[in-house]
């Protein structure tokens, strides 16, 4: 069985506790089995949640270095550096072959640790700046979701939490199991950030803004070689209007984001099908195999078939060492 420890600390934010405990700490072998044991490790006693709560630690910090996966929540004060013990319990987890994420200003934690150091890495944006100028040996990229560097993921502030810990259960058990347990906690399924220069757009969940029916009308004609201008038409609007309201509500442009969603739906299908790249070529509206590649490996980083023997050849994309 998997493991994930959650580094708790005095006075960390509330938040991105809470989004960690929700997907990891609660029992969804129903949805993959087996699921995960879940720690939350600290020092001995109360520790203060968001100043309003308490709980005390199931393990020690000790025990970090005993996990599968290491999440780090959020700094009360980025501006103080975090405890030593934490940081050194951090960075032996990672020399023992943890997977390190960190949630908001958890980076900080990651870069006192050492463990940024010539990576990309992101945090909430309003302290992005003082990330970048107390450690210039990280790259700190404030325009994304999260960052993937393999065994040390970072995320953006407050909802990218919840995004990279529901990438973090794609990772372990597949597209289907992130989708269907984001749908139980009634949040978007696909603001995934694959690799570590990708961020896909995802399915904007405004049904009242101009391109409500639209996007599901989009998404159920994937297969199809839309244009603009029949996006355009179905909307009743001008080209122009049309990328006015697309930038708007999604962040991009009408053909980036029908791209993106493509490239998504490939994703599911190399993961939960045995289709051929042909035929997931045309279910996605590709046209032919090697569109498919192109586009696939530019924007995943991979090709088709490597992305799907991750998921095919492996019990999981991250290796979990033995229980002790």
């Amino acid at each position: 069985m998997p493991t994930v420890a959650l580094a708790v600390f005095d006075g960390v934010p509330h938040f991105e506790l809470a989004s960690a405990c929700e997907v990891f700490g609660v029992d969804r072998s129903d949805l993959a089995d087996p699921w995960y044991e879940f720690m939350l490790c600290g020092n001995p006693g109360t520790v203060r949640v968001g100043g309003r709560f308490s709980l005390e630690p199931d393990q020690g910090l000790d025990r970090l270095a005993q996990a599968d996966t290491v999440i780090v929540p959020a700094c009360v004060d980025p501006e103080q550096d975090p405890p030593a013990d934490l940081v050194e319990a951090i960075r032996a987890a990672y020399e023992a072959g943890a997977r390190i994420a960190s949630l908001c200003t958890g980076a900080f934690v990651l870069a006192a640790a050492g463990l940024l150091d010539g990576r990309r890495a992101t945090t909430h944006w309003w302290h992005a700046a003082a990330l970048a100028d107390r450690y210039p040996h990280i790259t700190v990229d404030a325009g994304v979701l999260y960052i993937d560097n393999g065994q040390v993921l970072t995320s953006a502030g407050k909802a990218a939490a919840m995004d990279l810990c529901l990438h973090l259960v794609r990772l372990d058990h597949g597209a289907a199991v992130a989708n269907a347990l984001a749908r139980r906690l009634v949040v978007p399924p696909h603001r995934a950030g694959g690799q570590a220069q990708f961020v896909e757009t995802p399915m904007p969940e405004q049904r009242d803004t101009p391109l409500g029916p639209l996007l599901p009308w989009v998404m159920a004609r994937l297969d199809r070689p839309l244009t603009v201008e029949d996006l355009a038409r179905r909307a009743n609007m001008s080209s122009r209007h049309l990328a006015r309201h697309f930038h708007a509500t999604t962040g991009t442009t009408p053909l980036r984001w029908l791209l993106n969603q493509r490239i998504q739906r490939a994703r599911e299908l190399l993961e939960t099908t045995d289709d051929s790249v042909d035929a997931i070529a045309t279910a996605t509206g590709m046209g032919t195999a090697t569109t498919l590649r192109r586009h696939f490996h530019r924007t995943v980083g991979v090709s088709p078939v490597t992305y799907r023997q991750t998921f095919r050849n492996t019990l999981t994309p991250v290796q979990l060492r033995p229980a002790a």
